[in-house]
């Protein structure tokens, strides 16, 4: 089994920065593909950001240029760095690793997210 602890997460203003922490223990690789996804109000968890086994990220379009997402292999810690927050950034944001290599569906029981609430 693997656990996720999300961290990070906060209430600040539009523009403002934030950076968020995903820390993973049990059986996970330290290379392992990770991604960052989020749940809005009202709306489905959705695929926020990602890095693969080889080491290619991918965002969102909405996330391109606000976000970075970046580990640290060591410590088997995943980090989202966001930027430039804006309203619709809103939701609790969680870490997993994708299944059949896609970030459509994921492997493990989500951990608790960490809320990211941004004001206008």
């Amino acid at each position: 089994q693997v656990q996720f602890v999300e961290s990070g997460g906060g209430l600040v203003q539009a523009g403002e920065s934030l950076k968020l922490s995903c820390s993973a223990s049990g059986k996970i690789s330290s290379n392992s593909a990770m991604g960052w996804f989020r749940q809005a109000p009202g709306q489905t968890r959705a695929f926020v950001a990602g890095i693969n086994d080889s080491g290619n990220i991918d965002y969102i379009d909405s996330a391109k240029g606000r976000f970075t997402i970046s580990r640290d292999i060591a410590k088997n810690t995943l980090y989202l760095q966001m930027n430039d927050l804006k309203p619709e950034d809103t939701a609790v944001y969680y870490c997993n690793v994708p299944q059949y290599g896609s970030w459509s569906w994921v492997r493990h029981v989500w951990g608790q997210g960490t809320q990211v609430t941004v004001s206008s």
